[in-house]
Parts: structure tokens; sequence; C-alpha cells
């Protein structure tokens, strides 16, 4: 009887303890973001962060194994583990944007996508007009219905635009332009989430730019392609515009 009273208890220790350290990982993230701990500064002890979090070294030390490898913080020997400077986080990491709360992202970085978009997603678009499948042609008009069938439901709306952006990005058949795209898509889904409060007027004329695109990659025209593509993007900053408007006001 003890002995098979006892397993159960060890099956739950070992289903709980990887979910415990992504946790960690995230709560430490965000005392980061937050400026709890400075860059420069040094972190409590792994005894102290494990008292504060109510777990043991190894959970903590393993969390800060995934921080430095993201380049937020630093083991220096007799020191301790520092906070790395801003210009060493990689900003870029789907996980470390995860990790910042949607309120918390610096403006600077918005922009910095925008540009980042800017420089690359027109061209995207002009190679997927060569290159799309009609597999691929069909699932990015599957994803412009579903932001025009959203309706007012923002979430479903976001998540069908990040859906046709998957999609476009991979249709360049392009495999470095697809592997940005994989990283860009949590930055997009936090500039989504930003420009939520946009009016339906101004949704419309997004779906009517991503119509646009569709257009043009089942007819083949580069040129058209590359044009609709930057009508996307303005729309986007415009939208982040009154998005960072809204939130000084």
């Amino acid at each position: 009887m003890s002995s098979a009273a006892a397993e159960p208890e060890q099956t739950e220790v070992r289903t709980k303890r990887p979910r415990v350290m992504p946790d960690v990982t995230r709560a430490i993230a965000s005392d980061i973001f937050s400026g709890r701990y400075q860059s420069g500064q040094s972190l409590p002890t792994e005894n102290e962060l494990g008292v504060e979090h109510g777990v043991s070294r190894t959970v903590i030390r393993e969390a800060l194994k995934v921080l430095a490898a993201k380049g937020l913080v630093l083991s220096r020997p007799r020191i301790g583990t520092v906070v790395c400077e801003q210009d060493s986080w990689n900003i870029i990491d789907p996980q470390v944007l995860a990790w910042h709360a949607p309120h918390m992202l610096d403006d600077k970085l918005f922009d910095a996508i925008l540009e980042t978009r800017r420089a690359i997603e027109p061209l995207v678009t002009e190679l997927a007009s060569k290159r799309a499948t009609l597999r691929e042609i069909a699932d990015l008009e599957a994803a412009w219905q579903g932001m025009a069938g959203a309706g007012e439901d923002v979430t479903a709306f976001s998540r069908s635009d990040i859906a046709f952006h998957q999609i476009l990005y991979a249709a360049s058949h392009n495999p470095i332009f697809r592997q940005i795209g994989n990283l860009i898509d949590t930055a997009l889904k936090f500039t989504l989430e930003a420009t939520a409060t946009i009016s339906r007027d101004r949704r419309a004329e997004a779906i009517e730019a991503h119509r646009e695109v569709v257009e043009a990659l089942r007819m083949r025209d580069e040129q058209a392609a590359g044009k609709a593509a930057n009508h996307i993007l303005d729309l986007a900053a415009r939208d982040l515009v009154s998005a960072k408007q809204t939130k000084k006001s």
C-alpha cells in the first residue's frame, strides 16, 4: 500500500518539473525588462532567487542558462550573474518577445520591426508573385477571407493576418526569408495587439490591401505585388502612429 501511494506523488513531481523552469525563466526575464534589474547589475544569488521563486538552485541555474543563451545575462567568476547591455539582447528571438508584456515593448522596437518589414516584405511579395504554388495562393486567399470575415472579432482578424504573412514569406521559396518570417511572426503579433483598437474602417482598408496582394500573386504581377506590399506597410505605419498617440493620452 505504501509503495502504491508513493508512485502518484513521484509522477506528479516529474510532470510538474518541466513547467516550473520556463515559468521561472519568464519571471526573471520580466524583472529584467521592467528595469527591476538594470543592465550591468548583478542578479541575486542562485540561493536568493530560489527562495524568491520557491524552486531549487538547479531550476534557477537552468533558467539562467536559457537567459544567457538569449543574451540577457552573463555569468562572471567571483561576480555572479550580471544583466547584459540591451544591445546584446536577442530581441528578435520569438521567446524573448513573448516574455515581454505587450505594453512593456518600447516604441523604438515597434519602429524597428516596421523598418525591417519595409526592407524585406516588398521583395518577399515580389518573389512570391513569381514562385508561389497554386496551393499557396489558395491558402493566402483563405487567410485573407479569414480577415474579411472576422467582423468585430479583433483576435480572429489578427490570427488570420499573421497566418497571411506566414504563408506569404513561405511562398517566396527563399529559405532565409522563410526563417526571417518565422522570427517576425511574434513581432507582428505584438504589433497587431498594439494597434488592435483601430477602427473597423481602418481594418477594412487593411483587408483591401491584403486582397491586392492575393490578386497580384494570382496574376503573377511582380510590380503590383510590391506595390500592394508597400500599401500594407503604409497602413501599418499609420496605425502604429495612432496607437502611440493613444498610449500617450
